[in-house]
């Protein structure tokens, strides 16, 4: 038989531990050849950056939705899309640390589909975007008028076919 006393002493262990909140910080910095690192600890001889993170995600699973936001050269037909041979323009709003994103941008590198990346950490343009289009995650991908948050092949193909 369990005493009150022991189920009292439980229950306040509970309360207090979980009153707690966990705070992770993230850094962010270039090494000698170029390449950027992130960690939980900042470099002992390299100035970092610290990433507030706890805004953006990586979208779990991708869903199309239409694209009210007019950004600067979607709407109407351009030069870029001329280039791209009648093809709808693509457009994805991408960060370094994301490996969704690294996937979509092979997809297009292997298919040949030409595209415009902004990335939302370092694009002055990237991160005006991706305020203006509501974001909650990344990647996000535009596609003419509409909108794949995350990525998937088939629900890309889908809005890139159609």
């Amino acid at each position: 038989m369990i005493h009150n006393s022991t189920i009292l002493i439980v229950a306040s262990l509970s309360i207090l531990l979980s009153s707690f909140t966990v705070s992770a910080e993230v850094y962010k910095w270039l090494d000698e050849a170029g390449r950027t690192h992130f960690s939980d600890q900042p470099p002992r001889d390299q100035a970092s950056q610290n990433i507030e993170l706890n805004e953006i995600v990586t979208y779990a699973s991708a869903n199309i939705v239409s694209n009210n936001t007019d950004l600067e050269g979607q709407g109407s037909e351009s030069n870029v899309d001329k280039k791209f041979k009648r093809k709808k323009k693509v457009v994805i709003y991408s960060a370094a640390w994301c490996g969704v994103c690294t996937k979509a941008k092979k997809y297009f590198r292997q298919n040949k589909i030409p595209f415009s990346e902004y990335d939302i950490d370092t694009s002055k343009k990237g991160k005006r975007d991706f305020k203006k289009l509501k974001a909650r995650g990344i990647p996000v991908i535009l596609v003419g008028k509409k909108r794949l948050n995350g990525f998937n092949v088939k629900k890309f193909e889908t809005i890139y076919r159609s």
